[in-house]
């Protein structure tokens, strides 16, 4: 496949002798999350205003959803990694807080949760997933509550790990070693790919792997030590791979 994409940045610092499998962030890497998350969140509501009137009267103004969730992640740190049930917890609060039926959060979180997994994904991203699958073993690593097969990319995917099940997420270095173990390989044999300058590169570089920023709106570099490759798409990825 030819890639008409622009080079990428920083090429030279690659080992690619080294890169035996590649693991994949999902979110802002394969598809933009917040339209994602937004129509997921107008599909909760539409259901709410059917079954929970008074909650989706709450849950319209602007920012409360996400004012519940963060005081309920404060509240509930032990569920820190694990996106779904900080979601469900806070629809559960909003039933509470205007006198509805709680155990309404569940249902109304599967609404939420299965319009979550209808992406869009970015132009690149399947000619970039099949030309890499053919090339690479792919592990997905990611600290969203996307489903790869559910979101139509899981065909591409070897193995796959999220926060949620996994039982921590990025940047602490187990996920990335289990990525790599799950392949058969040591760290140092995998590039981790993704948008997340801490979560993803920072999280990746720690526990041994070379990692590559996919940076789509250019933004500086505000760590320390710095990714062996900077990249504006998926397609100058695999140009990079390449040796191109």
């Amino acid at each position: 496949m030819t890639f008409d994409a622009p080079p990428a940045a920083e090429p030279g610092q690659l080992d690619l002798k080294r890169i035996q499998a590649i693991s994949l962030d999902l979110d802002d890497t394969l598809w933009p999350v917040w339209p994602t998350i937004e129509r997921a969140e107008r599909a909760l509501h539409a259901w709410l205003v059917l079954h929970a009137p008074k909650t989706a009267e709450l849950v319209i103004t602007p920012g409360v959803l996400r004012e519940l969730r963060e005081a309920t992640a404060k509240e509930r740190s032990d569920l820190a990694h694990d996106l779904s049930a900080l979601r469900k917890e806070s629809i559960r609060k909003a039933l509470q807080r205007v006198g509805e039926d709680p155990a309404l959060a569940d249902p109304a979180f599967e609404v939420f949760f299965a319009e979550r997994q209808n992406v869009v994904l970015y132009d690149d991203a399947l000619p970039a997933l099949k030309w890499l699958s053919e090339r690479y073993p792919l592990v997905a690593v990611s600290n969203g509550n996307a489903d790869i097969h559910r979101t139509g990319v899981g065909r591409w995917f070897r193995t796959a790990f999220n926060a949620r099940a996994f039982g921590s997420g990025k940047p602490h270095a187990p996920i990335f070693r289990a990525a790599a173990a799950s392949v058969g390989l040591l760290p140092r044999d995998v590039l981790h790919v993704g948008d997340d300058a801490a979560l993803d590169v920072v999280g990746a570089l720690n526990a041994g792997m070379q990692a590559a920023w996919l940076v789509r709106e250019e933004r500086p570099w505000e760590h320390g030590a710095r990714p062996q490759l900077i990249v504006p798409n998926l397609h100058a990825l695999c140009m990079a791979l390449d040796g191109h």
